[in-house]
Parts: C-alpha cells; structure tokens; sequence
C-alpha cells in the first residue's frame, strides 16, 4: 500500500533513486554508508576521498514562507546549515570527521528570492564553516554556484557538496554489522553544549509530509509558488496551523519548530572516533530518508532489533496525530527523536556514552543485532512489533 509520504510526489526510502543506480561501481567496498573512492587526490594508499552532495530539500520551502510572513531573514541561515549537515552527518558513517571542503549550488527564481536571501544563506553556510572549526572539526567553505533558473525553480533551492580525504584506517562499513553488537541511539533534540537553541529534532526529512499535513490552506492561497500546481488544484495544504501558532511546549512558534536547525554529530564523532577504534564499532547509520528501516539496506544475515525506549519528540507527535499515521509509518519517515545509530560492543558503547554525556547529548540502548537467515528490521514501539 502507498503510504501517505508517497502521495504527496515523495518517497522516503527512494526506491526509484535506488534501482537507478543499482549497476554503479559501489566505491572500494560495497555496503558503506557512502561511496568511498581510492585516495585519487593524494595518490597515497593509506588515506580514501569521500565525497556526499544533498540539501535543505523542501525545508527550503517553510523558510520561504516563514521569511515572507515575519521577514526575518536569517532564518535562510539554518537553512544553509541544514544543507550542509546532511552532507557531514553521511559522511560520519564511514569514519571521516573533518577536513571537510563545503561547496554550495543555489537555484533561485530571482522574481522572488532577491539578492538579500542569497546573502543569509552564503554568510550562514560560513558561520557555520567557523563554528565547526572552533569545535576542532576542519570545515573550509570552497564557493560555489548561484544560478537565476525560474523557469525550473519556483522559489529556491539550496544544496551542497562536501569532500573529504580522511585516513584508511578510520574506514567504517555498515554491512559488517554482526550478531552481538548493540545500538546506541544519539538523540536529535535538546541542546548540546555546542548549540545556542534547542533542538526539535526535526532535522531536513519528512518536511513534504509536515508541510502538507500542518500548514493551513490561507498559505496555499497567498503563495500557490510554495506547492505543486497538482496539490494546489486538489486543494491545497490541508492542515489547522499558521506557522506562528503555539502547539509546542519547547518552541515559541511552530515554525521555529520546524524550522529548527539540523544537528550536526561531528564534533562527538570526532571525539569518539579519538577514544575509540573504529574496528570496534562495526557501522554508524544515519536515519534520514527511511528513517529507521534504512539500516536493512547495509546489513547481510541478521536481524535488527529495536525498542522505541526514548520519548517521541512533540513535533514528530503533532505531525503523527495531524496525519493520522502509526508509529511503523513514523519511524520509517521521520528520525522520530533519534537521527544516529552506532553499532558496537558492550564496552565501546559505555565510552560513547560517556564521550556524549560530555557534550550533553543524549543516548539510548535502543536494540541489539541477532542471526538471521536475510536481513530484516523488527521495531518495537508500545505492545505493538513492526517488521520492515
């Protein structure tokens, strides 16, 4: 059956993406978190270049309308950081924690997005750059592109490439994940010692779903360039709130909720990776598009056993309660409160757990990894089991 995420033209595990390009070189080792290639930059056997490109997705999209309704613009600088998170935070899964080179490509319709918008992204995306490198973690902004395209681009789109070169050593593959090892779920909400707000978790996946699902109609109406000329013919977002209501607890506005930040992991995977032996953790899975049934596409011969132990955060409820969607659906689209999994021994997950107890995140002992005869995902929320 077609899930609700689907009907609104997205897909959360990118099926078609996927069959596209199943016949691609998968990089030195199939079943990495990311393609990993030789080290062509430095022609030196004992280092790997990562490369990742993503983006803000239609996160952009809330931050259009945010901005046109209270015209604060720096609400384009989380979107700049949102960008590039999704890049770094992919890379961590295979081992690379800094030393990373952010490029940027924008596509605006000019019509609308005026020079003042490009700027708040730009001055975002090196702010950012500065406060990774004041957390130890190298990031050095390289440039990039901006391009006039409206007739492709209705609003803005704001993506980024980043590249790494990082040691051979430090290379993790998530299809090694074995029988016996544990998973330690690190929290996406909160606040870390190394963020000025709290965080709703939110992060850049499933925003399709809660624009749709939340946003009153008014939006529809007073900017049909925010959604799809096929939605705004059948109607239009559909929900019960202005992005300046109140439904949260932890967040003054539901668009600050929304529009809150991505989280990057890098300077507590970086200092993990310092403690730790990367031998000894035996993947890292970074739940965004999937969501927590994203991990069977790494794994070979066992079975993934989870428990929903920590507390859903409340911008994942509302949208829950707003789509009137089961939590299977939840954990498959959403991070739903835990963005990152590491796998590992009993012992190696103590010292993460302390490494990230310093930095005032949050963990969880969400599961363990059994045998199996094909790969399977089994997640428990409540007295209900799902099995993706």
């Amino acid at each position: 059956m077609e899930d609700l995420y689907s009907r609104f033209g997205a897909s959360s595990a990118k099926e078609e993406v996927h069959q596209a390009i199943q016949n691609l070189d998968k990089g030195i080792e199939h079943g990495s978190f990311c393609k990993v290639l030789p080290d062509i930059l430095g022609k030196d056997a004992n280092f790997l270049n990562v490369m990742h490109a993503d983006g803000a997705g239609t996160k952009s999209i809330l931050a259009y309308l945010y901005w046109r309704q209270t015209g604060n613009v720096d609400v384009w600088k989380g979107i700049a950081q949102d960008a590039i998170v999704m890049n770094i935070d992919d890379l961590l899964c295979v081992g690379a924690c800094t030393d990373f080179v952010v490029t940027s490509t924008l596509g605006r319709n000019k019509r609308l997005i005026p020079g003042e918008v490009i700027k708040a992204i730009i001055e975002g995306t090196e702010e950012f750059c500065e406060t990774m490198r004041s957390l130890g973690v190298a990031t050095i902004f390289g440039g990039g592109e901006t391009a006039d395209v409206g007739d492709l681009v209705k609003t803005i789109i704001v993506d980024s490439n980043v590249s790494c070169r990082f040691p051979k050593s430090n290379f993790i593959v998530a299809s090694k994940i074995k029988q016996g090892d544990v998973i330690i779920g690190l929290s996406s909400t909160g606040q870390t010692n190394y963020e000025k707000e709290i965080n709703s978790g939110i992060a850049s996946n499933g925003i399709t779903l809660a624009r749709h699902i939340l946003l009153k109609n008014n939006y529809s109406e007073r900017y049909p360039e925010s959604i799809d000329d096929y939605f705004l013919e059948s109607g239009g977002y559909r929900g019960r709130f202005d992005l300046l209501d109140s439904p949260l607890q932890l967040h003054k506005t539901l668009g600050e909720g929304l529009l809150s930040p991505t989280r990057t992991f890098a300077p507590i995977l970086k200092e993990i990776f310092k403690n730790i032996e990367t031998s000894k953790i035996s993947g890292i899975i970074h739940n965004t598009g999937g969501g927590h049934s994203k991990v069977k596409n790494f794994i070979q011969n066992v079975q993934i056993e989870k428990n929903v132990v920590w507390e859903i955060p409340e911008i994942f409820r509302l949208i829950q309660q707003e789509a009137k969607i089961e939590d299977k659906e939840l954990l498959k689209t959403f991070n739903s409160g835990v963005r990152m999994e590491i796998y590992c021994d009993d012992r190696s997950a103590i010292e993460i757990k302390q490494i990230c107890d310093s930095y005032n995140l949050k963990t969880f002992k969400i599961g363990k990894v059994e045998a199996c005869s094909e790969p399977s995902v089994r997640i428990q929320s409540g007295d209900r089991i799902w099995n993706y």
